[in-house]
This record gives structure tokens, sequence and C-alpha cells, in this order.
């Protein structure tokens, strides 16, 4: 858990670069996830210095060689800042340094490429790079909570917050999925990284025993985690958020996931988890043919729907969140991709989102859909849950509700027989729903008998077939309508005509009190 004190320091550097002239919350990320990286190389040169001395032989493959001494962290740092700025803007300096290092640094170090440093003053340089200095970040969960808290201020900046999914909305579908030992884990629109770091966090919570076999590890470390992004400051700070989170090399790929350049990826991986862009539009020509098969569209929501279904092994989930349009959507297009989920794939469950949860940068309402790839069918009953709270106000302030709701979220604090306590039947419900959808997931034996008029429910596959292959729970859900009775129409009306005369008189008497 991130502490206070590292708060303060994060919120005071990102101050420094704001009144130091960088405004741009991405550019603020990007200049100091550079920094971070710097500090972290020279941590692992100090490592391998540390165990060539224990051992008395050279060191193996060094990350900076004698001569590159003084573009070391511990080098700089103690520069007066116009020699630490001039440091860094050398072609042999340190920025091109970090640029060069490819593979011999980290998949960090492979994006730095097209990189740019931009701090614009020696001042503003040493100010940084002395507060970073102080941070503590001792362990892997130090550094990953100081990152995290380092890109919530993406979202909080404004501009550029359709890059943050909410974390407790992430959280939520990595613990519905449950990632395995042996899994194979995408998103094919990774951003920052926000569902791989999820997983990983996932696994290191509930399975730590798994860290104890030498395959594991290695699978941890090289294969398991996989994410494409085409922007190429996202996959930065991507590669920065998964390291500082103990995943030393995911496989991050830098292309249009939707293109012919992306075309290999197919039946390669056992869990996507995504939150694809919603509302875009592709020509024809610019999207790989195979998924045009799947659904031929232009709308990106669709084209990525299609796009998992290609990626993913044959009994591979998915768990993605959508917009609502795709739901119901009455289009040729999304009705196929809709009949290929629910006929020709399993699809297991949707869940209802209420629209407030990507406010204030978007009101759109949107929904998660969970599906396993079967390519023969599957789905019986399709489990549906009309999800009315999520911890937090459904207004642009999105203020926690709850004082504990942190832990609630984070912790999905049910009791272990599958049932959620009284308390959080009761107030905690009402203002979040998630553990209780996490809850009713595990045991979906206990919802057969659910009735349409209750939160969540079954609907079987040949009602889904009736209705063209609808998934808006509005279109399933009973309500409940509680009979008012009114007094008859004469009473009204001479109800109506007593207070009309009480009503003059006392004007009457008002107008007397004046003269």
């Amino acid at each position: 858990m991130i502490t206070g004190t590292i708060k303060s320091q994060v919120d005071k550097i990102w101050e420094a670069f704001w009144t130091g002239g960088i405004s741009n919350p991405l550019t603020v990320i990007e200049q100091f996830t550079y920094l971070i990286f710097l500090r972290r190389l020279d941590e692992q040169q100090l490592l391998k210095e540390k165990q060539s001395s224990l051992v008395g032989t050279p060191i193996k493959d060094p990350i900076y060689t004698e001569e590159q001494k003084e573009l070391r962290w511990s080098s700089f740092k103690n520069e007066e800042p116009v020699n630490m700025y001039q440091l860094f803007q050398r072609e042999d300096g340190v920025f091109n340094f970090i640029k060069n290092i490819g593979a011999k640094g980290s998949v960090f170090a492979q994006y730095m490429k097209d990189a740019a440093f931009v701090i614009p003053t020696p001042r503003l340089l040493d100010l940084v790079v002395q507060q970073i200095d102080k941070i503590e970040m001792g362990d892997r969960d130090t550094k990953g909570d100081l990152y995290e808290y380092l890109l919530s201020k993406i979202a909080s900046a404004g501009t550029n917050g359709q890059f943050r999914t909410p974390r407790h909305i992430i959280k939520m579908m990595v613990d519905m999925v449950q990632p395995k030992a042996d899994d194979t884990i995408c998103d094919p629109a990774c951003g920052t990284a926000g569902f791989l770091v999820a997983a990983g966090e996932y696994i290191h919570e509930n399975h730590k025993e798994w860290f104890n076999k030498a395959d594991f590890r290695e699978h941890y470390n090289t294969e398991m985690f996989n994410g494409t992004e085409f922007d190429s400051t996202m996959l930065r700070i991507a590669a920065m958020n998964l390291q500082l989170h103990g995943i030393e090399t995911p496989t991050l790929i830098g292309k249009d996931a939707l293109s012919e350049a992306n075309k290999e990826a197919k039946d390669q991986y056992s869990l996507i988890l995504a939150n694809p862009p919603f509302k875009g539009s592709l020509d024809y020509d610019s999207v790989e043919k195979s998924i045009l098969q799947t659904v031929k569209t232009k709308k990106t929501e669709l084209l990525f729907l299609g796009l998992m279904l290609r990626a993913l092994r044959t009994g591979g989930r998915c768990a993605v969140i959508v917009p609502d349009g795709v739901l119901f959507g009455s289009s040729k297009a999304h009705k196929q991709i809709r009949q290929e989920l629910i006929e020709n794939q399993k699809l297991d469950a949707v869940i209802s989102m209420p629209s407030g949860v990507f406010k204030p940068y978007a009101g759109v309402s949107t929904a998660v859909l969970f599906f396993t790839k079967t390519n023969s069918g599957g789905t019986e009953n399709v489990w549906f849950y009309d999800m009315k709270a999520d911890g937090f106000s459904l207004d642009d302030k999105r203020t926690p509700l709850l004082a504990n709701v942190s832990n609630v979220i984070e912790t999905g604090d049910f009791a272990e027989d599958g049932e959620l306590s009284a308390k959080q039947l009761g107030d905690n419900h009402s203002k979040n729903n998630i553990p209780d959808i996490i809850s009713r997931w595990n045991n979906l034996a206990a919802e057969k008998d659910r009735k349409r008029t209750d939160q969540s429910f079954f609907v079987p596959f040949a009602e889904l077939k009736e209705n063209d292959w609808d998934l808006s729970i509005n279109r399933y859900k009973e309500i409940e309508y509680e009979e008012v009775k009114y007094d008859a129409p004469e009473n009204i009306i001479s109800d109506i005509k007593q207070l009309d005369i009480e009503r003059k008189e006392s004007l009457k008497m008002l107008e007397e009190l004046l003269r």
C-alpha cells in the first residue's frame, strides 16, 4: 500500500514539473519514467558490482563501463545543475545512453528510439532528480504502488483520462477470470498495462507458492504477459509499469493490433483482458482480413472482438469492456458478432455497468463480456448482472461512497462460503456491488433460481436467439410495479377548489394589513 510520504513526494515532483513549464500529464509521466529508469539502471549496476566483489570475479555484462561512470545516477545526481543538464544533452551523454542501450537494458529500453528529453531548465532537472533520489523504492510493492499512483494522475489531470480504466473495475475482472499458472495473458490495446499488472498482482496475492517452481518463474518473467499498443509513449510507460511491478521482460508489441502487421497474433493466448477503444472507425483496407471475415465492420469496438477471437487459443477466456451499443446494436455487424459469441463460442456473462463508471471523461454506458473460445458453441445460459453501484459516486467527481471503499474493492471482502455478510448486504451493497458480483460469480449454481426481478439472473440460449441475439439486460429483466392508490378525481377537484378559496382569503387579509 502506498504511504502518505511517497504520495507527498510524488505530488511535489508533479508540481515541480507543472510549475517548471511541463503541463501535459503524459509528458510529465514520460520524463519521470526516464529518470526512474536511470535510477534503476544504476541500482542494477551496483548489485552487479556487489556480487562481483563477493565472488572476486569481473562484472558480467556491465550496464556501464568505467568510461561511462559520469552517466550513472549515483554520479550525476551530485553534479551542479548546469553540469548535470549538460551531461543529459551531450551527444554521448545520459539521455542518448538510455536511448541506445537497447537489448542490454530491458524491454523498456527497446522503446526508447524516438524518446525525447524535454525538461527545459537545469534547475528543474536538478530539483526533480533530488526529489526522486529521496523516494524509498526498496521492494517490488513500493515501486509498483508508486507508479500506480503516478499513473492515476493521468485520470485526475483530465486530458488523457481515456487511457486509464478504473483500477477497481480492472481488479474485478481479473478476480473473476482467476489467472492460472500456465496462462498466456494478453491485452491487445494495453495502454499503460493496467490489466497485465493487475493479473500479476493477483498471482502474487493468491498464489505465492507458484513462485517456488523455476519453470513458473521463467514463464512469469518471459511469456506470461503480452501487450500490443501502437503509441510509443504508452509502450514506454507500460514497460516501466510492468517492470516496477516485478515483471522484467514482458512481450510488448508496437503495432496497430487490428492491422495486417499483427496478423501473426492467432491462436496464441489463453486469457485476454482488455478495454479497447470505443467509437473509432477504420477503413476496410487497414484491417487484417481474417478479422473482417468474423465481423465485417469499420467500428473498432466490434473489430477488437473479432481480433480477440482470432488471438485466443481454443479454450481461451476473455473479459472485455464494451460500450452498450455492442449489446443491442441493430446493424448487421452488431448482430453478426453477438451471434458468433453466443452460437459459435461460449458466452458466459454480461455485467452491465452504470454510465458514470468512466466519468468525467465519458458518460457512455458500458458492460463487461466474459466468453470462452470453443469454435463449437457451448452457450446454454448467459449470466446477467445489473451493476448499479461501484463504490464511487456516478457524477463527474467520482467520490468514494464508503470510508473503507478501497478495502472492499481491493480485497473483495466477502465470506468464504461465497455469501456476503449481513453488513455488506446492507449499506455496502447499495453503494458497491462489486463484492456481490464476485461472490455470485463464484457460486453460479445458486443463481439458477433467481427471478428476472432480481439484480442477477440467467437467460437461456433459446431466448437470446429469439431476441435476435440481443444482450441488453433491459430486454430480459422484469420490473415490479407497486400499485399506488389515488383519491377519486372528484375529491381531488374538490380539494383544489377549497385550497383556491383559502388562497383568496389569505390574499384579502394581506391586502387589508398593508393599507
